[in-house]
């Protein structure tokens, strides 16, 4: 069956160049590798047929997710401990990333790998249907049907997980290097604006659904599943890559009319675990990642219960602000991204992440009274969203700056299980803290996830890879202030 892949890339390596950037200081630091040549029509398609995949991922993940799983959890009664768990599924799952890593390493194809990971991990949603609707037919209670979605939700993110490191492989393998920002700021801003959309009108939707809230999730859910099966449909006009090409030596050609693209291959010479055992860069980023991430997720899943729960705020309004998330990330990303490109990932992710810092605390304030509804709550998820749009595009471009280059998915698997693990127990202490009566509600726990935010940022200034100062030495002398000036002035 012809599904329009005319080519097969059987290269896997992070460092993508144009021939325009082949200077000779790149083709010193290539000087051992094999080089492939790629038409730029088919880069340019793959890159084309990802920002779709993207589109119909975000709507997947929106309606199978979020303010509507977590307003459908408050409506069977889960308490903050169980919606901390739920949040923490996605997180933990992440655990199994280095596995998939390895797996997908060892088969010929990054496309049929993912394809055959995130089929099932999409159509186990169609189980909760099952429950939903035995729960209409008063067949199972509201504790029963709460772990019924608990264990789907942790099936389907535990498949899903297996996949993650090997699709950010192979999309590290055909993004050009000097593109890396701008690609992925625009590939998320379209991802945004359709959940900006799909957010807004479901949770309207859902909250005044004729049957009712359960119905009208029912509905969405569905919707939802179509539409990661579409966003699967997409990835096969994407150039496939073969891993196991990498270990063998010698030239393809392939023959074009139009521009190409160089892409390496290298032989690996030592396995990834040794590779990062041996790597003090890569492994204070993981002290990084794993510091914020703790300190982040002891609040962040608690911010839409928050508002369903303490403030009794309508479902229909809530997702509404969550759009307005999706708002501040369309309208950043791209910038974001050329910021990145400019001055590199570290100064973004220092700025913003003393933004994220402050966020909890200006959550004290906020009421039901007309000010807080009409602007305090609509300007808090738009800071929200600015932040985490710039922390989330630089901490996947850092980690593919750092990542070594032979051992592209294991790296990328370690860092989301670090990620995940610390996320979950932020999910979770922060769940169990808020059952505390002594601690004082969520109020305190957002006062306490702001000052370990505060902390998590120290590590940053300390960060450096191979080649590179870490940002405290750039700030002591000031040469990154005399680079922004000129580049400033070069624009």
């Amino acid at each position: 069956m012809d599904l329009g892949l005319k080519t097969t890339v059987t290269a896997i390596q992070i460092e993508l160049q144009t021939d325009e950037d082949d200077s000779p200081k790149e083709r010193l630091r290539q000087r051992s590798t094999t080089l492939q040549r790629i038409p730029t029509s088919e880069i340019r398609r793959s890159l084309k047929a990802s920002s779709i995949d993207g589109v119909f991922a975000a709507i997947f993940s929106n309606l199978t997710g979020g303010v509507l799983l977590s307003n459908f959890l408050v409506d069977l009664q889960a308490n903050s401990f169980e919606i901390g768990i739920l949040a923490a599924i996605p997180m933990i799952s992440n655990i199994v990333q280095p596995l998939g890593a390895w797996w997908g390493d060892r088969l010929q194809s990054r496309l049929r790998f993912c394809s055959g990971i995130y089929i099932p991990s999409r159509l186990v949603w169609l189980f909760l249907l099952v429950g939903i609707w035995l729960y209409t037919q008063q067949r199972i209670d509201d504790r029963t049907m709460a772990i019924w979605t608990m264990l789907v939700v942790a099936l389907s993110h535990i498949l899903g997980g297996l996949g993650s490191a090997t699709w950010l492989s192979w999309m590290a393998a055909l993004v050009p290097r000097q593109l890396r920002g701008r690609y992925f700021g625009i590939r998320n801003t379209a991802s945004n604006l359709t959940s900006l959309i799909v957010v807004a009108i479901a949770g309207f939707l859902v909250a005044n659904y004729p049957s009712g809230e359960l119905e009208g999730f029912a509905i969405a859910l569905a919707v939802g599943i179509v539409a990661g099966i579409i966003s699967l449909i997409c990835q096969w006009q994407m150039v496939d890559v073969n891993p196991q090409d990498r270990l063998k030596s010698g030239t393809i050609q392939i023959e074009a009319n139009s521009t190409s693209t160089t892409v390496a291959i290298v032989s690996p010479p030592e396995s990834a675990l040794v590779t990062i055992g041996q790597d003090p860069h890569f492994q204070g980023f993981l002290w990084c990642l794993g510091a914020w991430t703790f300190a982040l997720n002891l609040s962040a899943p608690f911010f839409n219960l928050y508002l369903l729960q303490d403030l009794s705020i309508d479902v229909g309004w809530v997702t509404l602000y969550n759009s307005l998330t999706s708002v501040a990330n369309l309208a950043l990303l791209i910038p974001f991204g050329r910021w990145s490109d400019r001055i590199g990932n570290r100064l973004p992710l220092l700025v913003m992440g003393l933004v994220m810092t402050v966020l909890p605390l200006l959550w004290l304030g906020v009421g039901k009274d007309s000010l807080s509804l009409w602007v305090v709550l609509p300007l808090l998820f738009i800071l929200n969203g600015g932040a985490s749009a710039a922390i989330d595009l630089s901490i996947n471009n850092l980690q593919i700056e750092i990542a070594h280059e032979h051992h592209q998915a294991q790296y990328f698997g370690i860092a989301a299980a670090v990620a995940g693990i610390s996320g979950a127990a932020g999910t979770v202490a922060g769940g169990g803290l808020d059952l505390l009566d002594s601690l004082g509600g969520l109020t305190s726990l957002f006062v306490i996830s702001s000052i370990l935010r505060l902390l998590s940022l120290i590590p940053l200034l300390l960060l450096k890879h191979e080649g590179e100062r870490s940002f405290l030495e750039r700030l002591l002398d000031f040469n990154w202030l005399a680079r922004l000036t000129n580049r400033s002035n070069s624009v």
